[in-house]
């Protein structure tokens, strides 16, 4: 506990990273201009990237990566109080590193709990939704104009628990089918994900199945049916792994915009203005 009471606050980011503000600065301005080869009109959104207070009390414990999470949840149920005051702090450093990524130039942050997998669904409900929703509810009410993304890895175990974050997107991997997502998490949410990133490691028509799979599901059932707007982000459900094909990466990216509009019913295509274009 005396060592999390004396950790610093993150009280000024631009002093302390003022690196992340030329990365993010210099990033918005070369992409200002759209990208006309990605055929679209407007230009690519840049995201900001930081981790949930679980995935990063849990590496700062372990001091490693360790599949079972040891030490922390040791921690966690030999001295509950202090870890809580560590994922406290933790929250406040991220929400104020989430408005600096901001005002840096990001225009939609995502929250990565990489660790949610180890957590059991009544730990996950006490030491990391709490923490992640105290981040989105912060930088929410400090920056209320700029989308927030939650992507727990394993957290397809806990949807419902999910089902509560005030974050506009909701990320999800691959352990669940998005119809599933898409019933639990209701028809209004938008959705991220959740190709299998190993789908890049075989052929180009299995690539297209799964995707076609995800952009069906997250269709289906969602509000997107009545109001033509698609609450769905197309991606793989965790990370692109090392030694995946590059050429694997680029089909994926190729369909997500030349074909994903053809994979929705022909209702919602409708409603989007999206039959006329001869989609």
């Amino acid at each position: 506990m005396e060592a999390v009471k004396a950790l610093r606050p993150l009280d000024d980011p631009t002093a302390s990273l003022p690196f992340i503000r030329t990365i993010l600065s210099s990033l918005r301005a070369e992409i200002a201009g759209g990208d006309p080869g990605a055929g679209v009109a407007e230009a690519p959104a840049l995201l900001g990237f930081v981790g949930t207070p679980w995935t990063l009390a849990a590496y700062a414990v372990e001091g490693k990566a360790d599949k079972h999470c040891m030490v922390t949840k040791t921690l966690m149920r030999q001295d509950p109080a202090t870890l809580h005051a560590f994922l406290s702090h933790l929250s406040d450093a991220i929400a104020a590193y989430c408005v600096y990524q901001i005002d840096s130039g990001a225009q939609i942050v995502q929250l990565f709990d990489s660790w949610a997998h180890h957590l059991a669904p009544d730990q996950y409900a006490e030491f990391s939704a709490p923490y992640s929703e105290r981040v989105v509810a912060a930088v929410r009410a400090a920056r209320p104009g700029v989308p927030l993304i939650l992507h727990a890895n394993g957290g397809t175990g806990k949807l419902g628990l999910l089902a509560g974050t005030a974050a506009q997107v909701v990320g999800l991997d691959w352990g669940t089918s998005m119809a599933d997502a898409r019933a639990a998490l209701g028809p209004s949410r938008v959705l991220a994900g959740n190709v299998d990133p190993m789908e890049l490691f075989g052929g180009e028509a299995g690539i297209e199945a799964a995707m076609e799979r995800a952009v069906r599901e997250a269709a289906a059932g969602s509000d997107t049916e009545h109001d033509g707007v698609v609450r769905h982000i197309l991606n793989v459900g965790h990370g692109v792994a090392q030694g995946t094909p590059e050429g694997a990466v680029g089909h994926f990216c190729h369909l997500a915009r030349a074909k994903s509009a053809g994979w929705l019913p022909k209702s919602v295509r409708a409603r989007a203005g999206m039959v006329g274009a001869g989609v």
